[in-house]
C-alpha cells in the first residue's frame, strides 16, 4: 500500500478541501468520514453561533491533514 506523500494521499487530500472527510471515504475509513463530516457540516451549520463554526473549520482543516498523513497497515 503507498505510503504518505503518495498520489493516493494527495487526491484524497483535495476531495477533503472540497468535502470534509470524503478523503478518508475515499481511503475506505468510513468511520473517520463519518466523523468529520457531521463535525464539520455541523459547525458550519451553526455558524450563527460562532465557536460551532471555528469548531467545524478546525474539523475541515483537520480532516485534509489526515486525509494527506495517512499511512495504510503494513503487509
Amino acid at each position: 500500500m503507498p505510503g504518505q506523500g503518495s498520489g493516493g494521499n494527495v487526491l484524497a487530500a483535495i476531495c477533503s478541501f472540497f468535502i470534509p472527510g470524503l478523503g478518508q471515504l475515499v481511503q475506505g475509513r468510513i468511520l473517520a468520514a463519518l466523523i468529520f463530516a457531521i463535525i464539520a457540516f455541523g459547525g458550519y451549520a451553526l455558524w450563527f453561533l460562532v465557536i460551532p463554526a471555528i469548531i467545524g473549520g478546525l474539523a475541515h482543516l483537520w480532516s485534509i491533514i489526515d486525509a494527506a498523513r495517512f499511512r495504510g497497515v503494513g503487509p
